[in-house]
């Protein structure tokens, strides 16, 4: 069964190109004004099969999170069509979906609304995903006075310690300390053992090939390749990245 499913999915984001808002206003008033269209992600489709492990590898700025997003049902596309079965817990870098004038205690109750749990059973797991935040000093403060590796301990422990199918994961690994990654491999291993669908982007090669046994290169807001981890990771080595 497909969790996930993109038909020919484009991102678009409009952009007139004018060197000051003086230009701007001048050509709009003369009726000159000229909209291009950048694409983020062009006429990608693909489908993440139940209890995969997927990597999503590229440079920066490929488009390797807005599809993670797009997936996550943060983005909505500007064509095409995405489908989703089951519960899909995303977890971003800065900790998209928490507010940051809420304290963290509050933020997991927030999260969870958002991911369809109730409060009752985010306050059964509330022990649980304050111990592995390592936060409990600072659980009571506002976001807003969190680091970005606190904010990213804090999503990581709400969206893999509750029941999602699914777990997207946008760049974990690239923040918090020695100790946090460590944890966040350990994690991710479990999912992975147990059969758990699991997206992974990150520039983190070896994690990548150790955890995911298929990877997609984004490119250019395109697929420029997707299969077996160790074939796809060569290309992309090879062309330079």
């Amino acid at each position: 069964m497909n969790v996930i499913e993109l038909e020919r999915v484009s991102v678009r984001y409009r952009e007139t190109k004018v060197r000051s808002l003086k230009e701007a206003a001048i050509r709009a008033v003369k009726g000159h004004a000229k909209a291009d269209y950048f694409y983020a992600l062009r006429d990608v489709s693909l489908a993440i099969h139940h209890g995969e492990a997927v990597g999503m590898i590229g440079a920066n700025g490929a488009g390797k999170s807005t599809l993670l997003r797009v997936a996550a049902g943060i983005i909505t596309p500007s064509l095409g069509v995405v489908v989703t079965r089951g519960t899909v817990a995303p977890v971003m870098e800065l900790g998209t979906g928490f507010e940051a004038e809420l304290s963290g205690r509050e933020n997991i109750f927030f999260k969870g609304a958002l991911l369809g749990c109730s409060r009752a059973y985010m306050r059964s797991r509330l022990d649980e995903i304050i111990s592995f935040s390592g936060l409990e000093a600072f659980i009571d403060a506002p976001l807003r006075t969190y680091s970005t590796g606190m904010v990213a301990r804090l999503a990581f422990a709400v969206a893999t310690t509750i029941d999602a199918e699914t777990i997207l994961l946008d760049e974990i690994l690239a923040v918090g300390d020695g100790a946090f990654k460590r944890q966040c491999k350990t994690r991710i291993e479990g999912f992975v053992a147990r059969g758990s669908t699991v997206v992974l982007v990150s520039h983190e090669l070896e994690a990548i090939e150790s955890f995911c046994s298929r990877t997609i290169w984004v490119a250019k807001g395109e697929i420029a390749a997707d299969g077996p981890s160790a074939e796809v990771i060569a290309k992309y080595k090879a062309q330079g990245s």
